[in-house]
């Protein structure tokens, strides 16, 4: 839905069908002020999102608050090549499979996981206490809460195990790009988009530290911005123990999610 369509369907409690179907619909002098002030926030660069307190991923409906990011499409590329895969290794050798996340944010990408698969037990890691009350509440409100284990930690700094999988949207925009991108940015949490200086600070990490966590033949399965495809390979090549076996495009042709095998 574009933005019209979810502010008016928030408002009037309907579905997008019904929103054009039912013409004589009126949204009264409360609810008209209610869109005036919205159409204020918005004005002003808050994004609809933050200011519905919700977002849409992938037909789930998540909470969402200036202190987490706002979930991207490009990230339900990453959740679909991701479910592939591990449906995959699940065909090939049954059993349950361990699935790390790193920088769960919203928790978009552990409950959409859950939602999808049977069989494996997720945990997802923030360093920020906010972002992980914000995806746990947002796990019970898609009834898979019992499925993660969310932990506050700094990357890898509070795991003490080794997963078949380890999926991750770092922070990857440049730092001297942020204050020159769209208004709406400003509102979202920098610590969730501040990349380094080429943007690919988190992306070394994990794919060196990794190593430590991820069991073999395991995959590490990584959302990348654009324009970083060579630098994240020579990343993969330099910890000489992986093996690029995918490299998926987004809605626009741009190279967007890495995955590797561990070796």
């Amino acid at each position: 839905m574009n933005e019209e369509e979810l502010l008016f369907t928030d408002m009037l409690k309907c579905d997008r069908a019904s929103l054009y179907l039912d013409k004589n619909a009126r949204l009264g002098k409360e609810r008209g002020r209610f869109a005036a002030g919205v159409l204020k926030r918005r004005a002003s660069g808050e994004p609809l999102q933050y200011i519905l307190g919700k977002a849409d991923f992938m037909g789930l409906e998540l909470k969402v608050s200036p202190d987490v990011l706002i979930p991207r499409p490009e990230t339900e590329i990453l959740v679909e090549a991701a479910v592939g895969y591990i449906s995959k290794i699940q065909k090939e050798n049954p059993g349950r499979l361990s699935v790390l996340e790193i920088g769960t944010g919203s928790g978009c990408i552990a409950i959409c996981l859950a939602k999808s698969l049977k069989d494996i037990s997720i945990t997802a890691t923030d360093i920020s206490a906010k972002a992980l009350s914000m995806a746990k509440k947002n796990a019970v409100w898609n009834k898979v809460s019992r499925k993660i284990n969310f932990m506050q930690s700094d990357l890898f700094h509070m795991c003490n195990k080794t997963y078949n999988v380890i999926v991750s949207n770092p922070p990857y925009v440049p730092t001297g790009q942020i204050d020159n991108l769209q208004p709406e940015i400003k509102f979202e949490p920098r610590i969730a988009l501040d990349g380094g200086t080429d943007g690919l600070k988190f992306h070394h990490r994990i794919i060196n530290e990794s190593l430590h966590y991820l069991a073999r033949r395991g995959l590490l399965i990584l959302e990348i911005g654009f324009g970083q495809l060579a630098a994240v390979m020579d990343i993969f090549s330099a910890a000489k123990e992986f093996e690029v076996i995918h490299v998926v495009t987004d809605y626009n042709k741009i190279d967007r999610v890495v995955i590797a095998k561990r070796k």
